[in-house]
């Protein structure tokens, strides 16, 4: 999903996920909810900007619990607009595995302004 999400490529990104994914985006307190689909299409356009604007979201110190299909993923997260930290949070990911691959049920994250600085 990151990669896809580098690269603005919605087709990239959708197909990290189950149909009919959701997400839940924390902001300031108040939840804001879409699907996965939204999502992919929100990210994929291309920026308006000259140069356009690079996003990447790095996540770090993982912790993965999985039971047989079903796996939840916690992380802390950076997310990078033209190399620069613009916000950070925890994501957290609820995956199941289809046919061998683990894909992504839901998401859900925090974000919020007051970064550390690294």
């Amino acid at each position: 999903m990151f990669d896809g999400m580098s690269r603005r490529d919605a087709g990239a990104i959708k197909a990290t996920f189950i149909p009919g994914a959701t997400m839940v985006l924390m902001r300031d307190g108040n939840p804001g909810q879409m699907t996965a689909d939204n999502f992919a299409d929100r990210i994929g356009r291309p920026s308006t900007t000259q140069p356009p604007t690079q996003i990447e979201e790095r996540i770090h110190d993982p912790l993965i619990r999985i039971d047989n299909d079903l796996a939840v993923v916690w992380a802390p997260f950076d997310f990078l607009v033209n190399g620069k930290v613009d916000h950070c949070g925890t994501d957290l990911f609820n995956l199941v595995r289809k046919d061998g691959k683990w894909l992504i049920a839901s998401v859900a994250d925090t974000g919020r302004k007051d970064c550390p600085a690294k």
